[in-house]
């Protein structure tokens, strides 16, 4: 690790490897699309250090928040609120949403974390104009300068002005990481969006493909391959929720599993997927907490304690 200061830690990219300052880091990443909205877990700055401290315990180096997260019903997802958004109607930045998201950044630092931000989601209907997505695209880049340790994902499964508003944030930041999800299930993304993007994060293979976690490793080298630079699989299969991307009879967990070994075998990364975003308090596959608790449930307990024994970004990669 860098000895330098937490708070100048750097993310880059090499090829197809992800860099925190200069050295190989790999990324073994959590889906927490509701950490600036979650009131377990902004109670306190003691209680965002105890379960960030959970999550790296877990095997845990990276998260993906969402800066939307005011979705009408029916999209009656945990923590979902009118007031839970980055940005006002004309694209102006909210003071507190963004001062939670500066004390999450802030609390990952210390434990070797970095933060995946996601700007803006399919999910709110309808979306803000593009004028003032722009215009929210333009005030996050600036206001985010000082943080070297994150990476600006424009999308959650959408492709709406991506070139537009990647051009936005490199006209104020040329050096900000930045990349698209582009769409659902095995849409990987067109040829010049994948150029341009600086690594890319698909949402591959679900439960509609046999065999799903042999497909999206092959998914996720095809594009290895093809466009020489970094690939996330960024919302692998979930537990078996199957109005998101379960199977029928339900995912099992050496299945989770197996994806991201073979997603390990090709040189990609991962993000795990919790299945608790989908539904409200309440519901069977929520924790109570709203927090994607390794210890809810015995599917998550499997993954996560795979991935706690397989802190593989602490070795460099063999040539």
């Amino acid at each position: 690790m860098s000895q330098r200061s937490p708070a100048m830690r750097r993310l880059s990219v090499e090829g197809t490897r992800l860099l925190l300052d200069g050295q190989f880091f790999y990324w073994q990443g959590l889906s927490f699309f509701n950490a600036l909205y979650n009131p377990t877990f902004n109670a306190s700055a003691d209680a965002r250090s105890h379960w960030l401290r959970v999550f790296d315990d877990n095997g845990i180096n990276a998260l993906r928040v969402w800066c939307q997260w005011e979705f009408e019903p029916p999209r009656d997802f945990v923590d979902t609120d009118p007031a839970h958004t980055m940005y006002t109607p004309e694209g102006e930045i909210r003071t507190a949403s963004f001062a939670r998201l500066e004390a999450l950044l802030e609390a990952v630092r210390p434990i070797g974390m970095v933060v995946e931000i996601v700007l803006f989601s399919h999910e709110k209907e309808p979306n803000l104009p593009v004028p003032a997505q722009e215009r929210a695209v333009r005030v996050m880049a600036q206001r985010l300068l000082p943080h070297r340790d994150l990476l600006l994902q424009i999308w959650n499964e959408d492709s709406t002005q991506v070139a537009r508003y990647f051009d936005a944030i490199k006209s104020i930041d040329p050096d900000r990481l930045v990349t698209n999800s582009p769409g659902f299930a095995s849409d990987l993304g067109d040829p010049a969006q994948n150029r341009m993007l600086d690594l890319l994060t698909p949402h591959t293979a679900r439960g509609d493909a046999d065999r799903f976690w042999e497909v999206a490793a092959q998914q996720v080298a095809a594009l290895l391959t093809e466009y020489g630079k970094p690939v996330i699989d960024d919302e692998p299969a979930r537990t078996g929720t199957i109005q998101f991307g379960g199977i029928s009879g339900g995912t099992e967990p050496w299945q989770h599993i197996a994806q991201i070994e073979a997603m390990r075998a090709v040189g990609g990364y991962h993000t795990y997927h919790h299945d608790m975003f989908q539904y409200a308090y309440g519901a069977p596959s929520t924790p109570p907490n709203g927090l994607p608790d390794p210890d809810y449930s015995r599917f998550h307990r499997e993954v996560f304690d795979y991935l706690r024994d397989h802190r593989v970004w602490e070795l460099e990669p063999e040539e």
